[in-house]
């Protein structure tokens, strides 16, 4: 089974723009429903920023149908990123030091205050998982995080604090993909039922940008689809949404294709998942490569 969604469907740009939504479909609840009309799967990106609620989690399933299912990227503080301690509920704020409550960004290593913020996140998408609805838990890990050995062993204490929830990882530096490692990674990946994340993104032919490598790991296929942005995927101090402001063209599409269709023949789900979410790129996109997949539906 090959399955496309986009990896938001809250994106302010795409709101905006009015290419996607009917006018009438102004609600929080439409909107899902109406993104649930179109395509069978998401990705929730907003969860990176912030720990959901259980509330939140329940009105997604809610809203959607039963076949609908909703792959999650992982809160910053999980994967080593920077995070907003004012994300952090109330307490598990209350348990950071005091130095770090006030801060604008801090780094989260203290092993015990990691574990409660896991746990937190995995509660709070419980109802997804016991209606069947929760997909992958997408941890992408930062430019910094390189390929060397202590950094295999967070991965699999991450996998550990997320229970029997299928796992997929996205490396942001090109050192897990050179000749020397790479055979590594991957059968380390497989050994742990892993999934590969294949992303496609700028190339700058160094290790600040990973290749285009579609090699599957796990009985679940992901593809993450960025865009190839090269005048912004690097640059700071702009809006994020303009690193994804790209939109593929119909031979780039054409390209993925028997890609994708290789690895849904060595799986047994495959998703395409389009994260230029600028505007309407990748609900644009999304639709194309489903017509190309399923010719004539």
């Amino acid at each position: 089974m090959i399955h496309v969604g986009t990896c938001s469907w809250t994106e302010k740009t795409l709101v905006q723009s009015g290419e996607f939504y009917p006018k009438d479909v102004r609600t929080a609840e439409s909107r899902l429903q109406f993104y649930a009309s179109r395509f069978d799967t998401v990705e929730v990106d907003s969860t990176y920023y912030a720990i959901p609620t259980k509330s939140n989690a329940y009105l997604w399933a809610q809203r959607t149908p039963a076949n609908f299912l909703f792959h999650i990227k992982v809160y910053g503080a999980l994967t080593g990123h920077g995070i907003d301690p004012r994300t952090l509920p109330p307490d598990i704020h209350n348990e950071l030091p005091e130095k770090d409550k006030a801060q604008k960004q801090i780094f989260v290593k203290e092993p015990a205050l990691i574990r409660m913020i896991a746990d937190k996140f995995m509660d709070a998408l419980y109802t997804l998982a016991n209606v069947d609805k929760l997909g992958l838990m997408v941890f992408q890990f930062p430019p910094w995080f390189t390929y060397k050995t202590e950094n295999i062993d967070v991965i699999l204490k991450y996998k550990a604090m997320i229970g029997r929830n299928l796992m997929a990882v996205e490396f942001r530096h090109g050192s897990w993909y050179v000749d020397t490692v790479r055979e590594k990674v991957f059968h380390f990946l497989l050994k742990n039922h892993i999934t590969h994340i294949i992303a496609d993104e700028p190339q700058y032919g160094t290790l600040a940008t990973v290749p285009f490598v579609p090699q599957t790991t796990a009985e679940i296929a992901y593809y993450r689809l960025h865009g190839r942005n090269k005048d912004t995927w690097l640059k700071k101090g702009i809006a994020t949404s303009l690193r994804y402001a790209y939109l593929y063209s119909e031979e780039e599409l054409k390209e993925f294709i028997p890609h994708v269709q290789t690895s849904a023949k060595r799986t047994k789900e495959t998703y395409v998942m389009l994260n230029n979410c600028y505007g309407g790129f990748a609900t644009r996109n999304a639709g194309r490569i489903k017509e190309l997949i399923e010719p004539g539906q």
